[in-house]
């Protein structure tokens, strides 16, 4: 697993135990598994359908550097399948994990559009080929 975003937990993102409010969490991890999918995909059409089970591990506190790690599971037709892991940078340990997150790449209308891409691309790659 690859991890891409570190966030430090601050006062406002806080339940009333004083640990990372849950909401926030998923958030970051939502905007963070679609902007790796539209740069996968190359399409800033692409949007959440699906997440599974959300198990939290264990929390994190004012102070903790998190970061969130994805990592890609499949990719389908026009979808890009996801997991994700979010630990504390400090630690390593976890503090949730999603088995999967299908992201979907749309045409203009809204409509699931077919993206083409097999495997996994890196930016740096694309660089070289022009």
């Amino acid at each position: 697993m690859r991890f891409h975003t570190r966030k430090w937990i601050k006062p406002e993102d806080l339940n009333p135990n004083g640990t990372l409010f849950g909401g926030r969490l998923l958030e970051w991890i939502d905007e963070e598994a679609a902007l790796y999918a539209i740069i996968q995909l190359e399409n800033p059409r692409t949007v959440t359908k699906y997440m599974s089970e959300i198990n939290f591990v264990s929390s994190a506190k004012k102070g903790d550097i998190i970061e969130i790690g994805i990592e890609v599971k499949k990719f389908g037709r026009s979808s890009l399948t996801l997991s994700c892991e979010v630990r504390n940078k400090m630690t390593r340990h976890t503090i949730i994990t999603i088995d999967k997150i299908i992201m979907v790449s749309l045409d203009e209308a809204g409509k699931p559009f077919p993206h083409g891409k097999t495997q996994i691309e890196y930016v740096s790659d694309r660089l070289k080929d022009n």
